[in-house]
């Protein structure tokens, strides 16, 4: 009889074992389909309200990447290159970049590779060349180096913290900023070891210790994404001059309210 149980036990756990490792196979090969997603639409049919050329933004791999550009005066004001998150295309942002229209700042807004219909399949690195693509496009506009905003939210902001590191950009904006990408997928699958199996891993809390420019992270205590504790680790972490628009009731999109809005605007208005 006790040789028959632990037979069967062995069998168990020979079978545990097994499907736990089918399971990390296939989070290794599979986990950038988990991490970006530019299918996935919360577009809420909001209508651009700002005046915008799209443009196509050449990589150094030879990628064209779409993008949308406003500019008003380049010499008079900043302007701003936004990096969007892991999720949806352009037009999931026009909520946000409808309230640029009143704020005085030139913008770009580049979709990443493989999302908005570009051509690519999106890794860190990519999202690298990615965004210095953007900014060399609008260097070469003829915006200064020292007029340059970078805005990055959630994703977004690992290549934001990423290219900001000892330069000196105008001012870098943070929307749910996270610690890295392992500590955010430990949230999701505590029982994985991601640490070893991730590949893309964005460490913004290395990096943000090598930005000089002045910072504004912003974040909600609610979000169900990125912990608010990671926002204001971050914060934390960040030299001065640095600002903080912390809300209590805000989840991973935050709301685009006045308070927010105002927050934006005293920031940018800090930067002149």
């Amino acid at each position: 009889m006790l040789k028959k149980f632990r037979k069967n036990l062995l069998q168990l756990i020979l079978i545990i074992f097994f499907l736990y490792f089918f399971v990390l196979v296939f989070l290794y090969f599979y986990q950038r389909n988990l991490l970006y997603l530019p299918n996935e639409n919360n577009y809420s049919g909001d209508k651009i309200s700002v005046d915008i050329q799209k443009v196509k933004i050449p990589t150094s791999d030879n990628i064209e990447l779409l993008g949308w550009y406003h500019e008003k005066n380049l010499k008079d004001h900043k302007t701003l290159v936004y990096f969007h998150g892991n999720a949806g295309s352009l037009e999931n942002r026009i909520h946000k970049l409808n309230h640029f229209k009143n704020m005085n700042i030139n913008f770009l807004i580049i979709a990443w590779r493989g999302f908005s219909g570009n051509n690519g399949k999106p890794t860190e690195e990519g999202l690298y060349i990615d965004g210095k693509s953007a900014i060399d496009w609008l260097i070469k506009k003829g915006v200064d180096e020292k007029n340059l905003i970078l805005y990055g939210e959630s994703l977004g902001t690992g290549v934001a913290t990423h290219l900001a590191q000892n330069k000196n950009y105008a001012g870098v904006i943070l929307e749910t900023p996270f610690t890295s990408m392992i500590d955010t997928a430990k949230k999701f699958y505590p029982y994985i070891p991601v640490s070893l199996l991730l590949k893309d891993k964005f460490e913004n809390y290395k990096k943000i210790k090598n930005i000089n420019s002045p910072i504004l992270v912003m974040h909600g205590e609610v979000d169900q994404i990125v912990p608010f504790f990671m926002g204001k680790k971050i914060y934390e972490l960040a030299n001065k001059p640095k600002y903080s628009y912390f809300t209590k009731y805000d989840n991973h999109m935050m709301e685009y309210d006045e308070n927010l809005v105002l927050a934006l605007k005293s920031f940018l208005k800090s930067l002149n």
